[in-house]
């Protein structure tokens, strides 16, 4: 058994229901769908009390099933205007699953802002979050933790959040308490910092119980095997995701000063010093973790605790997409510069993907030089302090290139686009381009996918097919990371499920799941007023060859929907 919890944060009042067999299994992205749809979401004002935020835990959290306790957050996002899901690691899902926590909706606004706590022995309290306001992050952590101990785990509005913030997400505890645990996109911060809760604190226990144990257990050994055996993922516990940008620096596909250039360095310049490669020297080198896990029984570990030359902490993690949106998109080239700024993100539980896409539109504008790391520490503090200029800076790179007037603006449905450029990296354009969710690379993405020699329907019936396997793994609490695996094993995964909760499911019940995720996603931004020609790429990448390549982008709306249109129907038969 499970319970689903609703939170009334105008009256304080609390309302519980029992899940049991397939409503478990049925969560995470998945259910954010179906329930912001059932409620008529989609024509509500996102920022207004009646935008329900959504925490949503897969069937395996509290238990040590790798890459299993990822967490759903999900409301109608004040950035896009769409549905949002965002995904995190860290303990927030791990312990709610312990807790025998299913899942979480926080209904209305408080009329003062509050802390919401969350006991293992079910109380729910709601206490003064006056000393909490203002903080950083990581001071608010370390307050939190004095107060209410350091078996909990946290989810935390940070201060842009609280001015509503359009960048703002919401930060969770990692394995080491640290906030650093980002559901990032779409703006899912604001809605809370617009729900005034400035925190929930719940405590963390033990394994929850499960129908049969012993086969559970055997799955999750099953499963670590084949991790252990896949070549994709012993990479990433080698490498990290930094090693991403090795790849997309050879294709000619890393963003660089504002999308202008794919190539930050050619080979006979040496090792990228913004590479998974380098990377994992200099931090190793320098007392660093090279593989760290974000959640907990995790066996990828492709997270790291980066340190500077003293050995000090500098950020946890540093991954690919901050690399390539707040490093080399916006002119750097050294990853102690990307640290540092990335630390200073997380303490402001901002996404730093929409934060280097907004910095690079503002040196686009002439507003700051491309490199310049001190206009970018200021970007920052304005951000910080929530000033005039920084509470622009904080609505997001599709607003403030409207607010400059700049033309070459990296966005998909007001959100920025991610460190893949759509000229190179055709199948993961096209998702950006088709997800309801805005411009976000891990609803199906397939950076090493060779794109040259396919048609326009072949890419995408490639992005369908990870579209759908992205939408199964957010849906289940699975890290994508793990996909090489669970692709190829969803018999292991349904039988698992099975044996934990007598649901009775199927391998086809979990691809249904994805399918239908991307089904409801689409009506739901239809019914909010979405057309095609929100599909659209900037125009900047269909008009400008991108060096060194020369390629200019070929996918348009008009064509790639009717492509995507035409396998949906088919597969829905």
């Amino acid at each position: 058994m499970r319970k689903y919890i609703t939170i009334d944060l105008g009256s304080k009042t609390t309302a519980s229901r029992d899940l049991s067999g397939r409503e478990i299994a049925e969560s995470g992205r998945y259910l954010i769908a179906r329930m912001l749809l059932d409620q008529n979401i989609a024509t509500i004002d996102p920022m207004s009390p009646e935008n329900p935020l959504i925490f949503s835990a897969g069937p395996f959290a509290g238990t040590n099933f790798s890459n299993a306790n990822r967490l759903s957050v999900g409301c109608k996002s004040p950035l896009t205007g769409g549905i949002k899901e965002a995904n995190s690691g860290g303990t927030f899902g791990f312990a709610m699953g312990q807790l025998l926590i299913s899942g979480i909706t926080l209904q209305g606004a408080s009329d003062d802002w509050v802390i919401i706590r969350i006991t293992k022995d079910g109380e729910i309290s709601f206490d003064d979050a006056a000393p909490y306001l203002g903080l950083g992050n990581f001071d608010c952590a370390k307050k939190l933790h004095e107060t209410y101990g350091q078996k909990t785990s946290l989810a935390i509005c940070g201060p842009v959040g609280e001015y509503l913030g359009l960048m703002a997400g919401v930060a969770f505890s990692d394995t080491d308490n640290r906030p650093s645990r980002l559901a990032a996109r779409g703006g899912v911060g604001a809605v809370m910092g617009a729900k005034k809760v400035k925190a929930m604190v719940i405590d963390k226990d033990r394994m929850p119980p499960v129908n049969d144990r012993k086969k559970l257990m055997g799955a999750i050994k099953d499963y670590g095997k084949k991790l252990d055996e896949s070549v994709a993922v012993q990479s990433l516990k080698t490498t990290g995701t930094a090693m991403v940008a090795d790849l997309t620096n050879h294709l000619g596909a890393l963003p660089v000063r504002n999308f202008s250039s794919g190539q930050l360095t050619s080979a006979d310049d040496g090792p990228l010093r913004m590479g998974g490669d380098f990377i994992r020297e200099l931090n190793g080198g320098r007392g660093g973790d090279t593989s760290h896990a974000c959640m907990p029984g995790c066996l990828i570990k492709c997270s790291n605790v980066y340190v500077d030359d003293t050995g000090r902490e500098l950020v946890s993690p540093l991954e690919y997409e901050t690399i390539g949106l707040l490093g080399t998109n916006c002119g750097l080239d050294d990853p102690d510069d990307v640290a540092r700024l990335n630390e200073t993100a997380n303490d402001l539980g901002v996404d730093s993907i929409e934060l280097g896409a907004t910095i690079g539109v503002l040196m686009e504008a002439g507003i700051g030089a491309f490199g310049d790391v001190g206009f970018m520490q200021s970007c920052l503090e304005d951000i910080r302090l929530g000033n005039e200029r920084g509470r622009l800076y904080a609505s997001g790179t599709a607003r403030v290139g409207k607010a400059f007037d700049v033309a070459r603006v990296p966005v998909i449905k007001q959100q920025a686009i991610s460190a893949y450029d759509p000229r190179i990296i055709e199948v993961t354009g096209i998702s950006m381009m088709l997800t309801a969710q805005g411009a976000d690379h891990t609803v199906g993405n397939a950076p090493s996918f060779k794109c040259d020699d396919k048609t326009i329907d072949e890419l995408v019936a490639e992005s369908l097919r990870m579209q759908i396997n992205s939408a199964v793994a957010d849906s289940f609490g699975l890290c994508v990371f793990g996909r090489s695996v669970t692709d190829d094993n969803l018999k292991l995964i349904a039988d698992a499920i099975n044996d934990s909760f007598d649901a009775d499911v199927t391998p086809e019940f979990i691809t249904g799941i994805g399918f239908e995720t991307l089904r409801l996603e689409a009506a739901f931004n239809k019914a909010a007023g979405f057309d095609q020609e929100d599909d659209e790429l900037p125009s900047f990448f269909c008009d400008e060859p991108l060096p060194p390549t020369g390629k200019m982008a070929r996918l348009y709306s008009r064509e790639v929907n009717a492509a995507m249109q035409n396998l949906m129907e088919a597969q829905s038969r």
